[in-house]
């Protein structure tokens, strides 16, 4: 999925008042709730649309067919599975916004161990547990018509998108990486001047920089940036500054399951198991 491709009928402005609907699939709510601090601009907003269906503002809700539909959260469950298909089918425009709708999220760290040993230890009575080997995108399972990388995300981000649907134009989200922001706000940079390992040059930007400003590296919670060229990254700290006990944790994070951070973590992982790298 590109996360900045777009359907052609956006183009065109709704003649009428859009119903817009808000669902949740594995996640912390997060994202949700970056659309309920918009606050001002929320009340403004909700003169534009209608929205029929957000449990996490009212209890209130209205069936389908929907205009746009925001989608947070990974598809953990059988019972998700099937959810989200009804979700696409009664939908004109879906975006899955956030790490966990646009990678798997944090949970899908899952990916990588023994599920049955997971609920084993977890649950007392694992066989009445409805839970999936994985944790995968909402892409990974129906058509996504947009994405909207962030743990959690911008919520001017957010507003920018559903503005773009109501005004009939492509969003205009910025496609540059968070070493961009660094610049911007004068930031010295922290991989360059301390060696601390930092995922900023392969980022998504959308976070203003926040961990840089306090002195750490990115930890890539907005995901792969357009063209992240993550085996460069990865190969440059591993010949100057890390290892792969650091680099691999690094890499699985927020969006370890994003194909440019997985394909490297995988890469350098067996890189540590064949004794190449340290």
């Amino acid at each position: 999925m590109n996360a900045y491709s777009v359907k052609k009928d956006w183009f065109e402005p709704p003649r009428y008042k859009p119903r817009l609907a808000v669902f949740k699939f594995a996640s912390c709510d997060g994202c949700q709730l970056q659309l309920l601090s918009c606050e001002d601009e929320l009340l403004e907003l909700a003169d534009k649309v209608e929205v029929v269906h957000f449990l996490e503002a009212t209890s209130h809700i209205e069936p389908g067919p929907y205009d746009i539909a925001l989608v947070e959260g990974s598809i953990t469950t059988h019972h998700d599975q099937h959810r989200i298909y009804e979700v696409r089918a009664q939908s004109k425009v879906l975006i899955a916004i956030g790490a966990c709708a646009t990678a798997g999220g944090i949970q899908a760290l899952r990916n990588w161990g023994d599920h049955t040993e997971f609920l084993r230890a977890v649950y007392a009575k694992p066989d009445v547990i409805d839970s999936l080997s994985t944790s995968t995108a909402i892409a990974d399972h129906v058509d996504v018509d947009f994405e909207l990388r962030g743990c959690p995300i911008n919520r001017y981000q957010l507003l920018e998108v559903v503005i773009s649907f109501l005004a009939g134009r492509r969003p205009r989200i910025p496609q540059h990486s968070v070493c961009m922001e660094c610049k911007r706000q004068l930031m010295v940079c922290t991989a360059v001047a301390h060696g601390t390992p930092c995922l900023g040059p392969i980022t998504h930007a959308g976070c203003g920089a926040i961990c840089p400003r306090f002195g750490r590296g990115c930890y890539g919670c907005f995901g792969p940036a357009g063209q992240a060229n993550c085996d460069s990254l990865a190969d440059n700290y591993l010949a100057t500054r890390s290892n792969t006990q650091t680099l691999v944790p690094l890499l699985r994070n927020f969006n370890a399951a994003a194909d440019e951070f997985r394909e490297t973590g995988d890469r350098v992982d067996e890189q540590s198991d064949s004794g190449v790298a340290k």
